[in-house]
């Protein structure tokens, strides 16, 4: 008959150290590590653009090809809109004309001025002779002199004729209106045919590789922060990102004492479509990261009053009164009573007697002697942009009672 009932408690999944005694119970150990903890306040967030551009035309003209459509992903330099050139290439072509004549105007000009320097140099020449004569002289320095200034004339020409060529070929080559970045088209303002002015838009361009999350901080955590400083956070959907702070804005709104903080973000490894608006809580460090001591809570269990867990020592389970602190995650702070590294049945204890052997399994290795890298807590609930006003500053960590 007790082989019968052992038999049945077994299938039904009962620990062996209650149907049977003389054998060691199975239980599911962890270790107790030390580990660095910060306490953080969820806080509301959106994804925000850090580029959005409304591309305008810089030349006037008449639409001849509308080269994208609304949802299009287009790379920096892709044409958008072209317009005519006809009048653009028949403007360039007179520039172009322009400048060569300018520049002929300069070889007319630089052979006049060397006649004129061999023509005073001559006259020159004689001033200590008979054959001197002062009107001559006067008459070539004269023309020396208008000579240079036909060359500088004729260089100002070519000046100017450069110029305008250069604003010829800009309005000719900007006839064909191209993305300024990677980007995704939001919409198309321009049709074939119509006529559009320097300055009107033919697409809303933006970019979704370089987009940010933007919270409202509540100024009295915004110490906490650094330019440079990771934070985790999540997608709406429930995905764990990695987030960078980038800049906190100099302005505070007087109506929630919060302060706009940017942070970068890589939201393409989330596995989900990224929009601009789409929520994201961020968690923001309340508290200077702390080395803590952290058992898993399944080791924890209530015992006449006092916290109590089993320490796996030697094949026996070895009952351990324990104070602790701060709830971080699936584990507890130890205030006292453990040590690095001990071992602790998570699943199994609620039957065990103190000193019973056991078969212990461990669910995971034991840890490095120093886990690297932050336990974060939650201190309260998701702050909202408008309800922000009125956060206390310092929360006492949450102690089980």
């Amino acid at each position: 008959m007790l082989r019968s009932i052992t038999l049945i408690l077994l299938l039904a999944g009962w620990p062996a150290a209650v149907v049977a005694q003389e054998g060691p119970a199975g239980v599911a150990t962890d270790y107790v590590e030390r580990q660095q903890i910060a306490e953080t306040l969820p806080i509301f967030a959106e994804v925000v653009a850090s580029r959005e551009s409304a591309v305008a035309t810089r030349v006037s003209g008449v639409v001849t090809d509308v080269d994208v459509r609304v949802g299009d992903r287009v790379s920096s330099d892709s044409l958008l809109a072209s317009l005519d050139t006809e009048v653009l290439g028949i403007d360039l072509r007179v520039a172009e004309a322009a400048a060569a004549e300018a520049t002929a105007g300069i070889a007319v000009a630089r052979a006049g001025l060397l006649l004129a320097e061999r023509g005073f140099a001559r006259v020159e020449g004689l001033r200590d002779t008979s054959a001197f004569s002062q009107g001559q002289f006067d008459d070539r320095e004269s023309e020396l002199a208008r000579a240079r200034g036909e060359l500088a004339r004729a260089e100002a020409q070519l000046l100017n004729s450069e110029a305008a060529l250069a604003r010829a070929q800009y309005d000719y080559e900007r006839a064909a209106i191209r993305a300024p970045f990677d980007a995704v088209v939001l919409d198309v303002a321009v049709d074939p045919g119509e006529y559009i002015q320097v300055g009107d838009e033919v697409a809303l361009l933006l970019d979704i590789e370089e987009i940010e999350v933007e919270a409202n901080v509540p100024a009295l955590y915004v110490g906490n922060l650094s330019p440079d400083q990771a934070v985790t956070g999540m997608t709406d959907g429930g995905a764990p990102i990695d987030l960078t702070v980038r800049a906190i804005l100099p302005v505070e709104a007087t109506a929630t004492r919060t302060r706009p903080v940017r942070f970068q973000a890589d939201l393409s490894t989330t596995g989900s479509p990224v929009a601009v608006g789409q929520s994201v809580t961020v968690n923001v460090p309340v508290t200077v990261e702390r080395d803590a001591l952290l058992v898993p809570k399944d080791a924890v269990i209530r015992s006449r009053g006092a916290w109590t867990v089993f320490l796996h020592r030697d094949g026996k389970a070895v009952p351990q009164a324990v104070e602790i602190g701060a709830s971080f995650g699936p584990s507890f702070e130890v205030i006292s009573g453990l040590a690095p590294g001990d071992e602790v049945v998570i699943r199994g204890n609620e039957r065990l007697r103190p000193m019973q052997d056991i078969a212990p399994r461990p669910v995971r290795d034991a840890p490095p002697p120093f886990k690297e890298g932050a336990v974060e807590t939650s201190v309260g609930g998701l702050i909202d942009r408008a309800d922000a006003t009125g956060v206390d500053a310092r929360r006492d960590a949450p102690v089980v009672q």
